[in-house]
């Protein structure tokens, strides 16, 4: 048993909630799990530099393909569990896991997330952009700035040998300041290896609650804002598309982490 072991055992005695070691990425995986963070990184820079109003989801979504695959790499979410595109595009109150479509336009106004995870050489990644289109709204400029801001001050909080509820406390706590919700149900997970990993990763928790944040581990913050309520249904139709409850506004950042010995890194920021 070394070190770690010893560590993570004693914390376990104490009844804090451990990572498998199996979640604890090696340096060699981190070394190319980096690289597909690089590739998910410079899709989205790709999708900033041509999304525009007039244009059709399903045209994000061939942006998204085609350079992701010119570079070498895999969309993941293409026939992940059956989703037919490579990347999700959530326009106004969609709250996630919104399928691109040739019918659906954008407009001077909407805000949509575009969330990208890529697979290169075998290894994942996973991130995600709110955008703004033309002049939006001041009630949609203000929910984009505060979800921003909610991620922000979830990654300030995340710190190594501290818990995953530290985030959410961050989180939750700056979501209700500006009269928002935070969803309860979906959430962030691991990722590097597969797709999703442990450990579910909550923004509703209380501080100091949840998994510890031990070195090696790799996470998504994505915390997913509404204006109104957190409630929220699926589509029947698709069942995937999700989307408020009460039609108000969503917005969600995504950034995947890695705790390391001493701080917390975005790999794709």
């Amino acid at each position: 048993m070394d070190r770690l072991d010893v560590k993570l055992w004693a914390l376990a005695e104490k009844g804090q909630i451990v990572p498998d070691r199996s979640l604890l990425k090696t340096l060699e995986q981190i070394a190319e799990i980096r690289k597909s963070a690089d590739l998910n990184t410079a899709v989205l820079d790709h999708v900033a530099a041509h999304i525009k109003a007039g244009m059709s989801t399903a045209q994000i979504d061939k942006l998204v393909y085609d350079f992701t695959t010119e570079h070498g790499g895999i969309p993941a979410p293409l026939g992940y569990e059956g989703f037919p595109k490579s990347v999700c595009t959530s326009i106004n109150n969609v709250v996630c896991h919104g399928i691109p479509s040739e019918n659906e336009i954008l407009v001077e106004g909407d805000i949509i997330n575009v969330d990208v995870s890529t697979i290169l050489n075998g290894y994942y990644s996973d991130a995600s952009r709110m955008f703004k289109i033309g002049n939006v709204s001041e009630r949609a400029e203000r929910i984009v700035r505060v979800t921003q801001e909610c991620v922000e001050r979830g990654l300030k909080a995340a710190k190594p040998w501290g818990h995953l509820g530290d985030i959410a406390y961050a989180i939750n706590t700056h979501a209700k300041k500006n009269g928002y919700s935070v969803v309860e149900e979906i959430g962030g997970h691991g990722i590097g290896l597969e797709f999703h990993e442990e450990p579910f990763v909550s923004y509703v928790t209380p501080k100091g609650s949840e998994m510890v944040l031990v070195p090696g581990m790799m996470f998504t913050i994505e915390p997913m804002i509404n204006e109104g309520a957190p409630e929220f249904y699926v589509d029947e139709d698709n069942g995937w598309t999700v989307y408020t409850d009460d039609d108000g506004l969503s917005a969600q950042v995504e950034y995947m982490v890695l705790v390391k010995e001493k701080s917390v890194e975005v790999l794709t920021k």
